[in-house]
């Protein structure tokens, strides 16, 4: 994580906000939208991207459409936590049908989110992540049954942070 010496003012902010809804949004209607030149804004975005505020672009996709029908809550709790063998987890943990990654506190020690297009995929991956790992003590998984509300927006995003 790269910390930024960058002070974002109220307009940092508003383009922050607009952005995450939509990245793609033109110049020109950002610029509007704060009361700024499209020079300005093109400006800041770029200061925001230098300083890992803005830190990918991309398209959210529905997997319902592609196919990923199911998604899987899983959490799993290790038999050892050394920096070692937590690098090790975290690398194996990158498969492609883990959508989320989290190393956490209490009881379990990952939480994962994973995307799969069959209950048979899932039986794969656990086999290939979970089963054949000599260092995962345990996983408990929750089938969800819909998705409520998914977002990776950052809330209360304004200057009186």
């Amino acid at each position: 994580m790269v910390l930024s010496n960058m002070v974002l003012d109220k307009f940092d902010y508003s383009l922050l906000k607009l952005l995450q809804k939509d990245c793609l949004i033109p110049l020109r209607e950002l610029a509007e939208a704060v009361h700024l030149s499209t020079a300005s804004v093109q400006r800041r975005i770029q200061k925001l991207r230098e300083n890992s505020y803005v830190v990918g672009n991309v398209a959210v996709l529905d997997p319902d459409q592609l196919n990923q029908v199911i998604t899987v809550i899983v959490e799993v709790r290790l038999n050892k936590t050394h920096n070692t063998d937590l690098d090790v987890i975290k690398e194996s943990f990158s498969s492609s049908e883990i959508q989320q990654c989290y190393y956490v506190t209490g009881e379990a020690d990952f939480m994962l989110v994973l995307l799969v297009p069959s209950m048979k995929r899932f039986q794969e991956v656990c086999d290939e992540l979970f089963h054949n790992n000599s260092n995962v003590e345990w996983f408990k998984t929750t089938v969800v049954l819909d998705r409520v509300k998914v977002s990776l927006d950052v809330p209360n995003i304004n200057s009186e942070s």
